[in-house]
């Protein structure tokens, strides 16, 4: 009883830790410049400046970078899901040789940072004409390694007993891979879903490198615009940052079940 309770204790101080960057942007959205600017700073604001929330719309096409990262965030997810779970089962269930050298070569891919590979892609992205372009934002980013493996621990999971039935019926190899695993691999699915969707959501380097018109700007690009070179205007930069990650707070709590019971469930597989 004693163990628990001093669990749930550091559980809640931790919860606390993590959350205070959180309340302190929610503050600082509603202040005004000054009162961002004090020193010693203030928590709390005198005035609750909602209306820093409607300057964020006059100030940028907020809307747009919006609807743009919407779109690059659903097109590497779609992608990826359908991609990395092609490639999972063919790991998974299907016999080919080096079939294990190349799930290694695809591993390796993991420890490769991307700033190494930055100016290669750049300089092929510039050969095919697609810089500025939402093929620049969304097609590098339509496979994952990690997706991969992920995906294919949890196939390796499903009995292999119900592709011999689905055989039996008729099945092809594909059938197998649209009837009885995809179906099966919900929570694993679901848990690459939500790490591509917050990986997509939150890039900043690559659209920043890829893109330079206004019509292209995700709102991680857009959202750094409010910081100057001399004066950073706090309270516009929070209230976006604010409205950005509502999205993903909402998609986290609706969907942490499956998240939980995909990383779970992946990490017993051998």
């Amino acid at each position: 009883m004693k163990i628990k309770l001093a669990n749930h204790i550091l559980l809640i101080i931790g919860a606390f830790i993590m959350i205070i960057p959180f309340l302190w942007m929610i503050m600082t959205s509603l202040k005004t410049f000054s009162e961002s600017m004090q020193v010693p700073p203030t928590i709390f604001p005198n005035n609750l400046m909602f209306e820093n929330y409607f300057n964020v719309f006059e100030s940028v096409d907020f809307l747009k970078y919006y609807a743009n990262t919407i779109f690059l965030t659903l097109g590497r997810t779609l992608a990826q899901l359908f991609l990395c779970s092609l490639a999972a089962f063919a790991f998974a269930r299907m016999e080919f040789p080096g079939k294990n050298t190349l799930f290694i070569l695809i591993l390796s891919v993991l420890m490769v940072p991307m700033q190494v590979i930055l100016i290669p892609n750049y300089g092929i992205l510039t050969h095919l004409g697609w810089i500025d372009t939402f093929f620049a934002l969304i097609v590098p980013g339509m496979f994952s390694a990690f997706g991969v493996f992920l995906l294919r621990q949890f196939f390796m999971g499903i009995p292999k007993e119900l592709d011999e039935a689905a055989t039996m019926d008729g099945c092809s190899f594909f059938g197998i891979y649209w009837r009885v695993i995809l179906p099966n691999a919900t929570p694993a699915l679901i848990a690459l879903g939500i790490f591509t969707i917050l990986a997509s959501w939150n890039d900043f380097l690559w659209p920043l490198i890829m893109t330079s018109s206004e019509d292209m700007r995700v709102l991680s690009v857009g959202i750094a615009a409010f910081q100057g070179q001399y004066s950073t205007d706090y309270p516009l930069l929070m209230a976006g940052a604010v409205m950005s990650t509502i999205p993903m707070l909402i998609m986290f709590v609706l969907l942490q079940k499956y998240l939980v019971t995909g990383i779970a469930l992946q990490g017993v597989r051998r």
